[in-house]
């Protein structure tokens, strides 16, 4: 068997050391994740099941590739190396999966989003779970309503009211035909702030997909130049041997006649 050329396994040893730091570390964010879950009285434990096993699972599943590819890489392994080229394919083909639609709908995504949110208005006549959620988003976000502050009709809840130790330009007087006095009100609407960080998270979302299918393509190139490598050498040697049709045949044999004596 051929040796694999050593630049080749310290790079591919480098990349494994980073597939399994990053193992290590949404093994982490799930074990921390757990932590404030059981911190807060398990509260919507129910929810965060789901969340908690899919990352230990991609976590495990991480660490565990890259350590198959660190060791197939030390020991010259070639079935070691094989298994790795086949998650790597897999892994790649998973991550275009998921982040090719999601980049596809990324651009409608805020017709789609305003769309169900219109649906739920007015504010002061939807469900409680619906205001219950405006109040925290206006409470936490310094704003009012999702498309205006009109979105309550004459319903003001306190969450939307501007303290008075509230900057002057976030905040705007706005008059109601029940009310006698003038009320301030938050004067930015929820929803473009809500769609700022929606389309972060997406863009983020991206980021690490496409980013991990990158990783897995390069995988896929280091891992196939190695057991190619491999291969080269483990075929046997054929001995070529020239024809001889064209050859020059040998001379005849001549009859060697001893000299007469004298």
């Amino acid at each position: 068997m051929a040796q694999v050329n050593t630049c080749l396994k310290r790079i591919f040893t480098i990349f494994n050391l980073f597939f399994a730091i990053v193992g290590g570390v949404i093994i982490l964010l799930a074990l921390l994740s757990q932590f404030f879950t059981s911190a807060n009285g398990g509260e919507n434990l129910e929810g965060r099941t789901s969340g908690l096993i899919v990352l230990y699972v991609a976590g495990i599943v991480t660490l565990v590739i890259s350590i198959l590819g660190a060791y197939g890489a030390h020991k010259e392994s070639r079935v070691c190396l094989i298994v790795f080229l086949v998650c790597m394919v897999i892994g790649c083909l998973l991550m275009l999966r998921v982040g090719v639609p999601i980049a596809f709908a990324r651009p409608e995504l805020k017709g789609w989003m305003e769309e169900k949110l219109r649906s739920v208005l007015p504010l002061d006549k939807a469900s409680d779970n619906v205001k219950n959620t405006a109040d925290g988003l206006q409470a936490g976000l310094h704003c009012c309503g999702l498309f205006s502050y009109q979105d309550w009709e004459d319903n003001i809840p306190d969450s939307r009211l501007c303290s008075s130790q509230e900057e002057e330009e976030m905040c705007q007087a706005v008059g109601y035909r029940m009310l006698l006095r003038e009320t301030r009100v938050y004067s930015r609407p929820c929803f473009p702030i809500i769609m700022h960080y929606i389309l972060l998270v997406v863009d983020v979302m991206l980021g690490i997909f496409f980013t991990m299918a990158a990783l897995a393509l390069l995988g896929m190139i280091l891992s196939s130049i190695m057991i190619h490598q491999m291969n080269s050498g483990s075929r046997p040697t054929m001995m070529l041997t020239v024809p001889t049709i064209f050859s020059t045949p040998p001379p005849k044999y001549q009859e060697l006649h001893n000299p007469p004596p004298y």
